[in-house]
């Protein structure tokens, strides 16, 4: 009879692994009750090789966010148009919001001390972008706007969704970008 070796995990392999393995923990017990010790069993490995790499569940979980619903930062809309941008980028927040869950949400927002503020600032990085593009094509006189403008559409929506028990309707995001974002950027973008 052969003899059956495992073969020892590492790296990226084994990074993916416990990604998935920390997505299927989450979508089965929730985040009020995920543990890193879950986590690790799930994915056969022990929890001190989670630790080496997250600080925390609140990242480990931000992580597996990430590489199962991808990045809106990987792949910014592009419609051709400021307004179409924008709505874009909100849209693609309130499909993640979907796909994450208001659980998820409020228990990383209870624990957002713990995380590092890098991915919070991914949004203002793509709404930097979608206004540059639009300064190019000539839609606004600059893209040189103070950060709680650019991020302004963002930090409403994100206020929508903290507070909201179901999905953000496409009615307020509407609201956000012509109401409030457009006419805020074209008072505030100075050539």
């Amino acid at each position: 009879m052969p003899q059956q070796t495992s073969q020892r995990r590492r790296g990226a392999a084994l990074e993916e692994t416990i990604l998935e393995a920390a997505w299927a923990e989450l979508a089965e017990v929730g985040y009020a009750r995920l543990t890193m010790e879950g986590v690790a069993a799930r994915a056969r490995t022990g929890k001190q090789v989670l630790y080496r790499r997250w600080r925390n569940r609140a990242e480990l979980v931000v992580a597996a966010m990430r590489h199962s619903t991808g990045s809106i930062a990987d792949q910014p809309p592009d419609t051709g148009e400021l307004r179409g941008d924008v709505l874009a980028v909100l849209r693609r927040m309130v499909e993640r919001q979907r796909d994450i869950g208001q659980d998820v949400i409020h228990g990383l927002l209870a624990e957002a001390p713990d995380l590092d503020p890098g991915p919070f600032a991914i949004m203002s990085e793509v709404m930097t972008g979608v206004l540059e593009r639009a300064a190019r094509r000539g839609e606004i006189a600059s893209a040189e706007l103070s950060p709680r403008v650019v991020s302004t559409a963002t930090n409403l929506l994100r206020h929508e969704i903290l507070f909201a028990r179901h999905p953000v309707p496409d009615s307020t995001l509407v609201e956000i970008v012509d109401e409030v974002f457009l006419p805020l950027v074209h008072a505030t973008a100075r050539g």
